[in-house]
């Protein structure tokens, strides 16, 4: 499977922001697919996931109650909607894809397909 990363930019402290993770050249509702992040000097962290087989969604606690991930299988895409908006949640989002143990949706290193990361920029 093949990731697309799109919708990052620049925006406000308090604003809001949707990114997209397109898919192509896989069954996608078969994957997990996860975004997470990278700021300058840190390691990817993980931010939010659902899962392909329970459907749920999972969130770092960092972003609960404020982003939301939801996946539309007939069109191989998942967004994450980001409101409310911190300068700490600036970063390069990236969406994965791969096929994790719950207890793992957090891991990176267990995915195996990656988008190519997009820059979200969050001023005070």
């Amino acid at each position: 499977v093949q990731l697309q990363a799109s919708g990052g930019g620049l925006v406000q402290a308090g604003g809001s922001m949707r990114l997209s993770c397109a898919a192509s050249g896989g069954t996608f509702s078969t994957y997990t697919v996860a975004w997470f992040r990278q700021a300058p000097g840190k390691e990817r962290e993980f931010v939010a996931a659902v899962s392909h087989t329970t459907r749920r969604s999972h969130y770092d606690d960092s972003v609960k109650g404020r982003f939301t991930i939801s996946r539309d299988n007939a069109k191989n895409t998942v967004n994450l909607q980001m409101n409310s908006l911190k300068p700490e949640d600036t970063a390069v989002y990236y969406c994965g894809a791969g096929r994790p143990i719950l207890s793992a949706i957090s891991r990176p290193e267990i995915y195996y397909a990656w988008g190519q990361g997009t820059l979200v920029t969050v001023s005070s």
